[in-house]
């Protein structure tokens, strides 16, 4: 049986914002008299992960996985509800729990800019305790996956942002951390780049079993590592389980592709009702067709339509969960 490495029950936190009408007359009455509201951030989230799992923690801006995050690292007490990661209540920042949990931030450094990356991070492999032998086997490790052996004695100023991050990447690791959190770290990378991260995490996880919780706003990243998605939307937790099953769950229909030998497409108007022409353009067709539907259609295409090309897809993942984003609700 596995472990369970996080454990979250009924989890909130709800933020107390000022606020006030702008204008000077305003701005002085709050000087004695400010008024507040109540924001809920995260509201009553429960979920478990468990040990050696790429989990992606998913939702639009403001949705509250940073919060959560934050919350399950020790950064911020919640306003009610429990969570246990590795077996402690992250918030009490004890010791024994801080040694074993990273969280990286794309849009955050920890590299000081006018050094090279190798003073930054022996001095965070002494704060860890991270012996001498250790320290240097993991960095070895890690410089070799991350290919940066040339940036080690480079002062941090002259590196491109896409550099950077693997140095942010190796000092959140030095420590081997059994919990993993990321928080946008392709943000803002190359798609170059952005690549080359997500085959260093696949392999990392796979050669360390370390648990990860990824929160991005790039869906490729979510795909190419994590089977599994956690979907918040205004701090609320909509869906949880695989992200193949969220596709077929939102979206119960394939989308045909057909390019055709001629631009005449006139036969195509006697489909039936159930499907739809996204597309007509020179001779090629989309058209979105019921699941169930799918291979009677496409053997009716391939029997009446001049046919130079056929595919049958399921929709993007990004237009299924922007159609959560739009809706706010999980259905099906």
């Amino acid at each position: 049986m596995t472990e369970s490495h996080i454990v979250v029950r009924n989890l909130s936190k709800t933020y107390r914002v000022p606020e006030r009408e702008p204008g000077l007359g305003s701005a002085l009455k709050s000087l004695v008299h400010r008024t507040y509201r109540d924001v809920e951030a995260v509201r009553d989230i429960s979920f478990t992960i468990e040990m050696g799992e790429m989990v992606g923690f998913i939702g639009p801006n403001g949705a509250g996985k940073t919060t959560t995050l934050k919350m399950l690292s020790g950064l911020l007490h919640p306003t009610s509800g429990d969570a246990h990661v590795l077996g402690a209540v992250p918030w009490k920042r004890e010791h024994a729990y801080l040694q074993h949990i990273s969280m990286v931030l794309g849009n955050k450094s920890q590299m000081l800019w006018d050094i090279p990356p190798l003073d930054s991070f022996r001095t965070l492999a002494d704060i860890y305790g991270v012996s001498l032998t250790d320290y240097q086997s993991t960095l070895d490790e890690l410089v070799i996956l991350l290919d940066m052996k040339e940036l080690l004695t480079k002062p941090v100023r002259n590196f491109s942002l896409g550099e950077r991050m693997k140095c942010e990447l190796v000092a959140g690791l030095l420590h081997r951390p059994d919990i993993l959190f990321l928080d946008e770290p392709t943000l803002g990378l190359d798609v170059s780049m952005q690549a080359r991260l997500r085959r260093f995490f696949a392999e990392y996880n796979r050669r360390s079993g370390v648990t990860v919780i990824l929160t991005s706003h790039y869906m490729a990243d979510v795909v190419a590592l994590c089977p599994r998605v956690i979907l918040i939307h205004h701090g609320q937790l909509l869906y949880d389980g695989a992200l193949q099953g969220l596709a077929e769950k939102l979206a119960p229909f394939k989308l045909i592709k057909v390019a055709l030998s001629r631009a005449d497409t006139q036969s195509i108007l006697t489909l039936p009702d159930t499907v739809d022409v996204v597309e007509r353009q020179n001779g090629n067709l989309t058209l979105r067709v019921p699941r169930p539907e799918t291979p009677r259609l496409t053997a009716h295409l391939l029997n009446t339509l001049p046919v130079v090309d056929l595919t049958v897809e399921d929709p993007p993942i990004e237009a299924v969960i922007d159609q959560i984003y739009q809706e706010g609700k999980v259905e099906g």
